[in-house]
């Protein structure tokens, strides 16, 4: 008989799943037992009704899926009636005993489908034990109040029970509704980062290199058509960029190399121009690999700060270090530019809001802390730390 999901069958022992049919069977087969240990007339015409229920108990387990909607009810039914009709036949000694049947009984009728099919159960099953109990001991409440409380609060804590479980599956289901949002939100706001510190900027840097390009045009076409090259070199790493944001993998440069050696290129790749400053690399502590994860976010806030000091701060030089430290690491970009007021929050630029924010935004998801220290005219030093991964406090944001 299917009295749960398969999943809660899955989870549950054989014997909880077994101990419902127990709580039927055991009494009927005592019954049976006390029958024929009596050996009268009345208890030989009534055993083999006893019999019949119990079999007929056992046959809806076994045949349950067969009996599809339509025979279950009916199976139910039969197994009232047989146990109405056995209940008023018995033994008045044996009768209290059999008449605590009704609550599998009633457990049976909150389990079949459809409202009607079980109130109307529910009530020939009281009807029969009210009979069954005003037989046995009259209007006597020591004898009739406790099986007819049994059923009563039976069918309110199942029905309790069922509301529980709708109530948990509506919970579930929001729950759910509003995981995939979150999931929906973080990744739009992943992508979002992975755009502003990548093409965004880069595209910007080659804005410019193409403007300089313009102004020299006629002057010194060779400067002029390097700056074209090196904007034509550097939209093939945009693109390569983008196909790898597309597809959620790792950026191409931590594909082929370590944190370090993304780091170094990155910075080499920032040739000075009339728009960039002179970019200088450096590591510190001992080197250790990082996890993926890490190092493409300490790669994506360096490209992100680098894009600001090119862009923002009009700096001549800028320092990038890289420091292992016990596990983690740190990125230190620092430049010679003009700098901000930290009491405004936010550097001075139109795209200047969301650098930072989405550097400390990308930290903070991994445990990591983004330090600014930067006055007017004093330059910008920005460090990133992100420790080691085991070290990180569960529930840090």
């Amino acid at each position: 008989m299917s009295l749960s999901t398969p999943l809660a069958r899955r989870r549950l022992s054989p014997a909880v799943r077994h101990l419902p049919h127990l709580v039927f069977l055991l009494p009927v087969a005592g019954t049976l037992v006390r029958l024929v240990e009596l050996n009268s007339q009345v208890c030989w015409k009534v055993a083999p009704a006893v019999t019949a229920l119990g079999l007929l108990y056992i046959a809806g387990p076994a045949r349950w899926d067969r009996f599809g909607v339509a025979g279950r009810p009916v199976w139910l039914w039969t197994l009232v009636l047989l146990w109405t009709w056995t209940a008023w036949q018995i033994p008045v000694p044996l009768a209290f005993a059999y008449t605590w049947l009704a609550v599998p009984l009633a457990v049976l009728a909150l389990r079949m489908p459809g409202r009607g099919v079980t109130g109307v159960t529910l009530g020939a099953i009281t009807a029969g034990l009210l009979a069954t109990l005003v037989r046995i001991g009259g209007a006597d409440l020591d004898v009739v109040a406790p099986p007819l409380a049994a059923l009563g609060a039976t069918v309110v804590l199942y029905r309790s029970q069922q509301r529980l479980n709708s109530q948990l599956a509506a919970i579930r289901g929001e729950l759910a509704r509003r995981q995939r949002d979150a999931g929906r939100l973080a990744e739009r706001t992943r992508i979002a980062r992975d755009l502003h510190d990548t093409l965004a900027q880069e595209l910007a840097g080659s804005r410019m290199l193409l403007q300089a390009a313009e102004r020299d045009w006629e002057r010194n076409p060779d400067a002029a058509l390097r700056r074209v090259r090196a904007v034509s070199q550097a939209l093939g790493a945009h693109l390569e960029e983008t196909r790898c944001i597309i597809s959620d993998l790792t950026p191409p440069a931590l594909e082929r190399d370590d944190l370090e050696t993304a780091l170094r290129g990155l910075c080499a790749g920032t040739q000075p121009s009339t728009t960039a400053p002179r970019t200088a690399f450096r590591t510190e502590g001992k080197p250790h690999l990082l996890p993926t994860e890490r190092a493409v976010t300490l790669l994506r806030v360096a490209q992100g700060l680098l894009a600001n000091a090119r862009e923002h701060a009009r700096a001549t030089q800028v320092q990038v270090t890289l420091t292992y430290e016990d596990g983690g690491a740190a990125v230190e970009v620092h430049d010679d530019g003009r700098g901000f007021d930290q009491r405004t929050t936010q550097p001075a630029g139109p795209d200047r809001g969301f650098g930072l924010a989405a550097a400390r935004e990308r930290l903070n998801a991994l445990g990591g802390t983004l330090t600014v220290d930067s006055a007017p005219g004093h330059g910008t030093r920005v460090r990133a730390v992100l420790p080691a991964a085991d070290r990180v406090l569960a529930g840090t944001p």
